[in-house]
């Protein structure tokens, strides 16, 4: 039985989403662009831009049970001609990781990708620390296809960022 679904980020989300986005530890882990904690002004420009652009899907992740929402997650950089776009996963709730959640959110964003919007090729980037994060990725299927070396600053040090790629007959035959 499903603990969660994918959902339009609703106006009663926005204060969550503003309590995660102004939280420098998920935003350490959520992108590679530096932790710096976002106004409500800045959450809500972008994520009118997600909702702008076709370039952007994006959903919360919500609970089944009480429709409350754990994290976000989606497809950027969609490029339709190609049928590719860039995976993201953010459990925004700390005491919610490592729960699971994660791999059910992936296999939600993975079906809808490859079935729904008829992907070929679904992609991510991962800095090289977020340990959980690769776990989940390498076991959903996805393969490390490069590396950026040193591309990430944080806390005076450089980190690398991981290219990961999944293509949908890959996905096919562990589904």
């Amino acid at each position: 039985m499903p603990n969660l679904y994918l959902s339009n980020i609703e106006k009663d989300d926005m204060v969550t989403l503003y309590r995660w986005f102004s939280d420098s530890e998920f935003l350490k882990y959520y992108d590679y662009y530096p932790p710096i904690p976002q106004t409500k002004d800045e959450v809500n420009k972008t994520f009118k831009d997600y909702t702008e652009k076709k370039e952007s899907k994006v959903f919360g992740i919500k609970m089944v049970q009480n429709d409350s929402i754990i994290g976000i997650a989606g497809f950027d950089d969609i490029i339709f001609e190609n049928s590719v776009a860039t995976l993201f996963i953010g459990i925004g709730n700390s005491s919610l990781r490592g729960k699971g959640y994660g791999k059910e959110t992936m296999n939600l964003l993975l079906n809808y990708g490859f079935n729904n919007m008829k992907l070929h090729r679904i992609q991510l980037n991962v800095l090289e620390f977020n340990f959980p994060a690769i776990k989940l990725y390498e076991k959903s299927g996805f393969k490390k296809e490069g590396i950026f070396r040193e591309f990430v600053l944080r806390d005076n040090k450089r980190y690398d960022l991981y290219l990961y790629g999944l293509l949908k007959s890959e996905w096919d035959l562990l589904s």
